[in-house]
């Protein structure tokens, strides 16, 4: 009986869940494009052209339309990707990446010798990094492309080391490595007496790169908790909030959700988080949409049930860094700029991106 009652319960929620995101995208589909109409939210939108909650994909192919993705105009048209990522059932992305490996193979390469660029990365951080993932992952593909972009010839060394923390306390400032892939950048370093120990490392310590990646940061709770649906972060006060530990706190300190304000749970990981809002002991966890929605079919009772606040979410950029203390870190970074920015003028770095998401949502399956 508390097993029946249970299924039921999480069918209850699913169906809330659904509820609160449909609307008039329920007929969307994907691999077409879609007039926004009143009512819309990119939630909803997602949901009825993948079944899934995560817009990210949504937001990567109109970046160039979509300033707030807590706002869309009705009348916005937008190109709905295909659920492998494609923007149109006729785009093939593997010839996007295969063209641009052709040209640089055809490049005249150079008989200096010059030392490998030292890279490490950490796995845990689906699907943006892991060795198990096509290529490392997908931030760790666009460095290892943009070194041979843009006129670079870089050779370089890669390394998973997964304690993340350690990148900042030893290998970076002790020059064991010259990039580490790769970390939210704080949006505002003014004040640095307000800021906890992580954010003011990140902002005294570390050069970066131009962001590679705008990952939506979003707040995940069950569909019947009080704070499901509030629209102010203030709102948040009072709230048991889930943020794995040694992730930076900037984005909660900057709203004022400080402790005493929030009670802060600091779990190993985001599958801790999830958990955590499903079991009752948190009551909204700060993830980003991808690396959230990645974890749900392996956490019992989260998959359809736990969902993004529909009205609340932020931009982070994410960039490769460097430590302030190598002296030819800055060099590295310019070299992995110059690729970057051919790497988009040609197309590939979206052809990166949808890839990695595809290939790793076959293996999510």
């Amino acid at each position: 009986m508390k097993t029946m009652t249970k299924s039921l319960n999480a069918c209850l929620l699913a169906c809330a869940a659904s509820a609160l995101f449909s609307g008039a995208a329920a007929a969307q589909e994907a691999c077409a494009p879609y007039t926004v109409q009143a009512g819309d939210s990119l939630g909803s939108i997602a949901q009825a052209a993948y079944g899934s909650f995560d817009y990210q994909m949504i937001f990567n192919a109109n970046r160039n339309t979509i300033s707030n993705p807590n706002q869309l105009a009705p009348g916005t048209l937008l190109q709905i990707p295909c659920e492998d990522g494609r923007l149109s059932a006729d785009q093939d992305l593997t010839e996007i990446i295969e063209k641009q490996e052709e040209k640089q193979a055809a490049r005249t390469t150079s008989d200096v010798y010059s030392p490998p660029i030292k890279m490490v990365s950490g796995n845990g951080w689906e699907p943006y990094t892991g060795e198990d993932l096509k290529g490392g992952g997908m931030l760790v593909r666009l460095a290892t492309t943009a070194l041979n972009r843009g006129g670079n010839d870089r050779e370089y060394n890669l390394n998973f080391v997964n304690d993340w923390q350690a990148h900042f306390d030893t290998l970076l400032p002790m020059g064991l490595f010259d990039i580490s892939i790769a970390w939210y950048r704080p949006s505002d370093c003014s004040n640095l007496d307000a800021m906890d120990d992580n954010t003011r490392y990140r902002c005294t310590q570390l050069d970066y790169s131009l962001p590679i990646y705008e990952s939506v940061s979003a707040y995940w709770t069950m569909p019947d908790s009080e704070y499901a649906n509030v629209t102010s972060y203030a709102d948040y006060a009072g709230a048991v909030v889930c943020r794995p530990e040694g992730w930076s706190l900037a984005e909660l300190s900057s709203e004022g959700l400080v402790e005493p304000v929030i009670t802060l749970l600091q779990p190993s990981g985001v599958k801790e988080c999830i958990g955590a809002l499903v079991s009752g002991d948190a009551d909204m966890a700060l993830l980003d949409l991808e690396g959230g929605d990645a974890v749900m079919g392996d956490v019992e009772g989260a998959a359809g049930v736990v969902q993004p606040n529909p009205s609340l979410s932020k931009l982070q950029t994410i960039h490769f860094v460097a430590h302030k203390t190598n002296p030819r870190g800055k060099i590295y970074l310019s070299f992995l700029n110059k690729g970057l920015n051919e790497m988009r003028e040609s197309g590939e770095w979206y052809a990166i991106i949808a890839d990695s998401l595809a290939d790793f949502n076959k293996i999510a399956q």
